[in-house]
């Protein structure tokens, strides 16, 4: 299986969910998108198949410290924009299993998903 897996690295849902994947021999690409961002293609592509309200981690510090104006009216256009710009709003992680997405770590998900 071919997985890249999307966050930040001092996460610590993202090192539970790392050393679940290193636990069960699961090869992956890690992309820290702190430090590489990421594409709009992509985003746009996660977008269409989870919708933003899956994406988007309004709980994040990081969206709670944006001004009450730029959390109002949220759609889709606007909450990309958020998240290109501070990418530390996605939700972690973002599993990539090329054919599916798995956002958040639930090992009972992963465990399903990945068998």
């Amino acid at each position: 299986m071919s997985a890249t897996i999307y966050g930040i690295p001092n996460c610590d849902t993202m090192k539970k969910a790392r050393t679940w994947l290193d636990s069960r021999d699961v090869g992956y690409a890690f992309h820290d998108y702190r430090a590489s961002g990421l594409e709009p293609e992509r985003l746009d592509a996660w977008v269409d198949k989870l919708g933003w309200e899956v994406l988007l981690n309004k709980a994040s510090t990081s969206f709670r410290a944006l001004p009450d104006a730029d959390r109002q009216g949220l759609d889709a256009r606007k909450a990309k924009a958020l998240m290109l710009a501070n990418p530390t709003m996605i939700k972690r992680p973002v599993l990539d299993l090329g054919d599916r997405l798995l956002v958040g770590f639930k090992p009972d998900i992963y465990e399903r998903e990945m068998g």
